[in-house]
């Protein structure tokens, strides 16, 4: 019997939001029985959307826990991840915030003006490809403690791999990756490269689940942004000035265009250059040491201008002297002189706007319902979004909530990124991560170079643009490599998924781990497809063959001596048989889809 007091406590709770959202959602049950799903199919369905894989273990415990109270604690993110810090402290670098990085992973350029400067090496001695240059170089990097930035950089992804795969806060990783896609930024372009991975930890995955106007300003006020879209080189126009950068309109139209309106969002070439001039003045706070002594003195002085304040706001400045101080009109809204704070109100404007809403829930719709969502959830999507300013938890929510994220034709609709069936596989079959970076490789290997699609347009959400024949043959040959320890990074225990009873025939192995794999799969129709291949000889060699690239890079790591513990694991239980039986459904057509 609850009291008086237990509910006034309990009411006091709920109003300070000390409760999880899930606790006031739990009478709710997904409407899943309506499209004629089980529980274990809609447990299935809905972590095929809102992990990076499952297998049998998961499927029970989802059942166990209740779908709805499963999915608002992950809404939550607040699952505890120990072993995964654990598993991060190697790469503790990639989390350093961006001032640290630029001092401990300098850039090329900085590198050899640092020596110039210190007399460590002659002018006329600079030359990439001389053996004398470059060993001059390593040892300077050594005798400073310093490093390559491109060792950040697979640190980097080596924690994009151990989160994805073994972090218990999944929705929360799906989003992260969803968002960086969404506001693409690229190590092709080395000016903003060396910020982008404080942008990912720092930027976007503290946002992922918030409000959408958030997110937004925080990602235009990041150096990663500021630089990739040139933005931090925008000024108003000067005509006395040495110096006529002028103004850049690349991050406004891509604000528009690809952030928040779509690119049939109503707005025009003028709003375009009237957003850009709104943003003169967004740059970022140099951090690499040379020729920015007067700019930062003369920022700081201007600080505390009554009229004209600049701003820093961590890695971020509002220069007030490269302002355009002239009124401007976006989509018919007008912006008076108003320094920093014009900047703001515009992103605030758009990111209400009933376009964005139908755009980024449209985007949102393909990325966890299916590629051509309907419309009519994608309204009811939109609406919440405006509803409830922009938060994305409740948009997700009203998604979940939808019959249209249920239905049938849109269970196993998708197909997954190579990233996505890479990590899959790693928990599909409780795999360790040895070499993360050996497991990118075959990532990049399958079409996918994580943080290297150079349009902002981040990778396409379609499954045309994943598969091809091309495509299959490499999941197909990574399946196979994967299962036999064989130049992927991982570690698997196959025998010990089956409590070490061993499948007496290919044709037993195949139904034995499918219904571990695939439980929802109709064993007949595999067995039909994957029957031929479960006892050919040198499968590998051949799907590598017919795959028609050198793999060089990949036939090297092959020869690479495997550790101990990769050998005693080959030897206990990786038999080719099974090796090959379940390599064949990690590359079946099944398997592909989520």
């Amino acid at each position: 019997m609850v009291t008086q007091g237990k509910r006034i406590i309990l009411l006091f709770c709920m109003l300070l939001g000390l409760l999880p959202v899930y606790s006031q959602k739990k009478a709710k049950v997904f409407p899943y029985k309506g499209s004629g799903l089980s529980k274990e199919e809609a447990a299935m369905h809905l972590l095929s959307r809102f992990t990076y894989g499952y297998n049998v273990k998961d499927v029970q415990q989802i059942q166990k826990e209740g779908l709805e109270k499963w999915f608002f604690r992950q809404l939550q993110a607040k699952g505890e991840d120990k072993e995964l810090e654990e598993m991060l402290e190697p790469y503790a670098d990639a989390l350093l915030d961006n001032r640290t990085v630029v001092q401990k992973y300098p850039r090329g350029p900085r590198v050899r003006r640092m020596m110039l400067d210190e007399g460590y090496i002659p002018q006329d001695s600079v030359d990439n490809k001389s053996k004398f240059y470059k060993a001059a170089v390593k040892n300077y990097m050594a005798e400073k403690g310093i490093h390559p930035e491109q060792e950040l950089y697979r640190k980097f992804i080596a924690t994009k791999v151990l989160r994805a795969a073994f972090s218990t806060n999944q929705l929360h990783e799906v989003m992260t990756d969803f968002w960086f896609n969404h506001f693409n930024v690229s190590f092709t372009k080395p000016q903003s490269a060396t910020f982008i991975p404080s942008y990912e930890n720092h930027v976007i995955r503290p946002e992922a689940l918030g409000r959408f106007e958030d997110l937004l300003l925080a990602t235009a006020k990041s150096p990663a942004m500021l630089l990739y879209l040139d933005n931090a080189s925008s000024k108003a126009e000067q005509p006395k000035a040495k110096n006529k950068t002028g103004i850049n309109e690349n991050y406004a139209r891509e604000l528009m265009e690809l952030h928040t309106l779509g690119v049939d969002g109503g707005y025009t070439q003028k709003d375009v250059s009237e957003a850009a001039r709104i943003l003169t003045g967004w740059t970022n706070y140099p951090m690499n040491g040379y020729g920015n002594t007067n700019f930062i003195k003369n920022i700081e002085k201007s600080l505390n201008n009554p009229k004209n304040p600049s701003v820093i706001d961590g890695d971020f400045i509002f220069a007030a002297s490269r302002h355009d101080k002239g009124k401007k009109v976006v989509l018919g809204r007008h912006f008076e002189n108003n320094g920093y704070n014009e900047g703001v109100e515009l992103i605030s404007f758009l990111a209400s706007r009933p376009q964005a809403a139908r755009f980024i829930c449209k985007k949102i719709a393909v990325r966890f319902v299916s590629d051509d969502p309907d419309s009519t959830l994608v309204n009811e999507m939109a609406k919440t979004f405006l509803e409830s300013k922009g938060d994305i938890k409740k948009v997700l929510t009203a998604m979940v909530y939808s019959p249209e994220f249920w239905r049938k034709d849109n269970v196993y609709s998708k197909v997954k990124t190579p990233f996505e069936l890479a990590i899959s596989s790693v928990r599909a079959l409780d795999a360790q991560v040895e070499n993360p970076n050996r497991l990118v490789n075959w990532v990049t290997r399958m079409g996918e170079k994580k943080y290297y699609y150079i349009a902002p347009t981040g990778f396409p959400d379609k499954s045309s643009y994943w598969i091809n024949t091309g495509a299959l043959l490499n999941r197909m040959n990574f399946g196979l490599s994967f299962t036999s320890s064989r130049a992927s990074g991982v570690d698997v225990d196959l025998l010990e998924l089956t409590g070490y009873r061993e499948p007496e025939s290919p044709e037993q192995a195949l139904e034995v781990y499918a219904a571990l794999l695939l439980p929802s799969t109709d064993i007949e129709t595999l067995k039909n497809r994957l029957g031929p291949l479960l006892t050919a000889q040198n499968l590998q060699q051949k799907v590598e063959k017919s795959s028609g690239g050198k793999m060089q890079m990949m036939r090297d790591m092959e020869k690479e001596k495997p550790n101990s513990k990769q050998r005693l694991n080959d030897k206990k239980s990786n038999n080719a048989m099974l090796a090959q039986v379940v390599g064949l459904i990690i590359g079946s057509p099944e398997f592909q889809r989520r």
